[in-house]
């Protein structure tokens, strides 16, 4: 049985807290490996040792620490398919889909390789009489990133790339579920090229957590996970002032206009509701279709092809998505669906008996299909997390704007149509922090910025693009002036560039 532990100052160690937890082979139910869970003293040791490092990396300029992501690049590509394969056999996604997370990943680092560009700092020659003005991008020190189960590459190379191309040095803490990927990619860091100490691995639960959150030399937190946690990590990171970037749950509309595409848009709720069993945060959840005969072609059309997909193994080439993550989840995601029919909704498909022939002890769950579905419900207002689709319709288009508008959450919305001035209108008005016009996932590419809005984030600054950048360094403006140019006398008024 492989004994999970840590990795600090360049290499893996074994963890010393006497804790671990099993980690699962979600397909099979098996166990897969042992992980060990940090004690405060192994965090403090990775945050020791990234102190000592992160000087001479911050000092290195941009162009070498871009140089290795470069090789970084290089050695991943070398490496996707053993990656992904493991990715999915801790996770539970297929490996088609776990190349998907791993590619989203590399995406970010190819946009960081760009640091000397992105780096650069404002310059403004007399900015008064013989005064030149200017601005240097400067690393915060020690910064960490927590990250979440549901894409083991993806989330942590997102806060990784940016972090240590503007010289800082990196604490992650990955979900403790999977951490078998964020594991092996810190050693491919270090393979790389990157120093010793620079990227710091710790697995580990909420000890762990708070150990981060209250040292003294980690100066910024990037989580991603649950709303709630999200609240609690925002709130411990800015009372030790640090800053945070912090997101939470989603709960994503995809608007039907009459005049959409059926075809296209059913094809696109399959795909964005239920694969990787519906754990992603911009999975769509909710299905809006405007007037009623919209909503009678939907469900024509939409039932047969839930009651149709097929539900696999990781391994399974032909499956649309494989199991979920835990026992845990699984269940979680049953007790919604019963609520649903206790609440009212019309459950039109259900896949809460699913079995998996060879497979019994695995944590499948087949498609499940929610009609009437209505704004009051507790399986509209909260996320559930997994294969489960709920139709709510409109009676018109204000209608369908008010629901994502109205929601506690505000990650990624879509709409369905073929008329321009209802996709601009719509895409000016909804209070949605990512948008998708004929488009169900829209996940901005890695040069713009990901983010939502309202109980979907806490924090000024989104993740990857030029914000990455900017919660990454600290902003320090010079101002000078050489002999040459300085009057004689002291001056007691506030200065000026009159």
């Amino acid at each position: 049985m492989e004994e999970i532990g840590h990795f600090i100052g360049g290499k893996r160690v074994a963890g010393q807290s006497g804790r671990t937890q099993d980690v699962m082979q979600p397909m099979d139910g098996s166990v897969r490996a042992h992980v060990a869970l940090a004690s405060a003293a192994e965090v403090r040791q990775a945050v020791e040792n990234a102190k000592a490092a992160q000087p001479e990396w911050g000092a290195t300029n941009p162009q070498r620490r871009a140089r290795v992501l470069m090789k970084f690049l290089e050695l991943v590509h070398k490496e996707y398919d053993a990656l992904a394969e493991l990715l999915a056999r801790e996770h539970g996604k297929t490996i088609a889909d776990a190349k998907g997370d791993i590619q989203r990943g590399l995406e970010v680092v190819e946009f960081c390789i760009g640091a000397p560009h992105l780096m650069k700092g404002e310059y403004t020659e007399s900015a008064g009489r013989g005064i030149d003005t200017y601005s240097m991008r400067q690393p915060l020190g020690v910064v960490a990133g927590i990250t979440p189960f549901n894409f083991p590459a993806m989330i942590p190379l997102w806060k990784i790339a940016p972090a240590i191309a503007c010289g800082n040095a990196f604490i992650l803490k990955p979900s403790e579920r999977d951490p078998g990927v964020p594991m092996r990619l810190a050693e491919l860091f270090v393979e790389a090229g990157l120093p010793a100490g620079i990227l710091n691995v710790v697995n580990g639960d909420k000890e762990a957590v708070d150990a981060i959150l209250d040292d003294p030399d980690i100066k910024a937190v990037g989580f991603v996970g649950s709303t709630p946690i999200a609240k609690y990590i925002y709130g411990r990171a800015a009372a030790n002032g640090k800053r945070a970037q912090c997101f939470g749950g989603a709960k994503n509309h995809l608007i039907i206009m009459p005049d959409a595409d059926m075809d296209q848009t059913v094809d696109a709720l399959i795909g964005a509701g239920y694969g990787s069993a519906g754990e992603r945060c911009m999975a769509v959840s909710v299905a809006v279709p405007v007037g009623r005969e919209t909503a009678e072609r939907l469900v024509e059309k939409l039932v047969p092809r839930v009651e149709s997909l097929k539900v696999g193994p990781s391994t399974d080439a032909s499956a649309d998505f494989g199991p979920l993550v835990t026992r845990e989840a699984l269940e979680r995601v049953k007790g919604y669906v019963d609520l649903g029919v206790k609440e009212g909704a019309k459950l039109l498909v259900d896949g809460r008996n699913f079995r998996m022939q060879g497979y019994e002890n695995g944590y499948y769950m087949g498609g499940c299909l929610f009609d009437e579905v209505t704004p009051e419900m507790r399986i509209y207002k909260e996320e559930i997390f997994g294969p489960v689709l709920s139709i709510v319709r409109a009676e018109n288009y204000e209608e369908a704007l008010r629901l994502p508008t109205e929601h506690e959450y505000g990650n990624g919305v879509a709409i369905f149509t073929r008329d321009g001035d209802a996709a601009r209108d719509f895409a000016a008005r909804v209070d949605v922090g990512m948008v998708g016009v004929n488009v169900p996932i829209p996940v901005p590419i890695a040069y713009y910025t990901f983010g939502g809005w309202k109980a979907s984030a806490f924090g000024d600054l989104n993740q990857h693009g030029p914000d990455a950048f900017r919660f990454y360094t600290k902003t320090k403006t010079v101002t000078s002036r050489w002999p040459s140019g300085v009057k004689e006398g002291a001056e007691f008024v506030i200065p000026t560039m009159r």
